[in-house]
Order: C-alpha cells, then structure tokens, then sequence
C-alpha cells in the first residue's frame, strides 16, 4: 500500500496552524479537532483544495467521493480543480431517487451511507476524500459502496489521520492495495 503520511512541511505547518483544538467536545475527555478556521482562512483552504487535487490526479481518479458532512466540502472544490465529477455519499434518507447503501459499526450501534445507483460508471476510479480519519468505519463502508456500484478505489485522502484510533489498520483490508493519503498525521 502506497501511503503518504504528511504533505511538505510548509504545507503541514500552514494547516496545523489553522486546526483548532476543542477540549470535552462532543464529550468530557474528547479533543475535537475544529476544521472551521482553516476553512475561513483563503489561503490554507485553497492550499489544501490544491494538495487534495493534486492527490486526485496522481491516482488517476475519474470522480472524487466526499463523505457527508465536512468531506463535502473539502472533495466538492478538489474535485472540481482537477476537472473531475464529484459524487455525494450521505447518511441513509437524504438522497432522492434509487441508492445503494452499506450499513457499518459504530462504538455504540449501527450507521448506514448511501450512494446514487447511477453515480459512477462501471470502470470510473474513484478517490474518495474525508476531513478526518478516525476509526475508518465511514470511509470502510464508502470503499464498499463504490465497489458494489461498479467502480474501482482508486485511493482515499484525508486532511488528518488521528493514528492512535487505529483507522488505517481497520481500512487497510477494504482499501486492497489502494493507497491512504493523510495529509497530516498524529
């Protein structure tokens, strides 16, 4: 598995600069880890469109998944910079028309994401693109859906890789061979 576990430094330091720590958020003894200045601030938002377009063509993706709700906003301006289509995966319920959906394990229950049947073509690539990776149960579950729609992984990127959650190992089998591109890693 091909992987990249940092952008450049520069691009690194600029990012890290602009993620706010939340302690106790959404409960006592998490620390969230806030996108919402980077996003505010022109130049590290636009830096990191361009890394996650970049990570797009080098794998040869043909369509760029966002997974809902802040991969929507960092996949929809990649792809849309590399010249790519960009396919919404959601929670359950919210698309209209025939979808096809993969239900995942959470800590405490059970999740299920949905996918337009018509959105990839047999054959598409697809680089799928999330805010964080934690524990890899979304991004698992998504890799399964652009299987069983006919299209072929053509990696995942992600802005932060929160290590100690043991994500990567649990996307490992599920990305077969596909690579797992973590802009920053802790």
């Amino acid at each position: 598995m091909t992987t990249t576990d940092a952008a450049p430094d520069e691009l690194r330091s600029l990012l890290l600069s602009r993620i706010r720590d939340v302690p106790d958020y959404p409960t006592p003894g998490v620390m969230f880890k806030d996108i919402t200045p980077l996003l505010a601030d022109p130049i590290a938002f636009n830096a990191l469109v361009d890394a996650l377009a970049v990570l797009a063509a080098r794998h040869g993706a043909d369509k760029v998944v966002g997974l809902e709700a802040r991969g929507f906003i960092l996949a929809a301006p990649a792809a849309a910079r590399a010249g790519l289509g960009f396919v919404p995966v959601r929670k359950a319920g919210k698309l209209p028309g025939a979808t096809l959906g993969q239900a995942y394990e959470l800590e405490y229950g059970t999740a299920e994401i949905e996918v337009h049947q018509d959105a990839f073509t047999t054959g598409d690539r697809v680089l799928v693109i999330d805010d964080v990776l934690a524990t890899g149960g979304t991004a698992e579950a998504s890799l399964e859906l652009v299987r069983r729609s006919g299209a072929r992984v053509a990696g995942v990127a992600v802005l932060l890789e929160l290590g100690f959650l043991g994500g990567r190992a649990r996307l490992a089998p599920a990305l077969d061979g596909a690579p797992l591109e973590a802009l920053i890693s802790i």
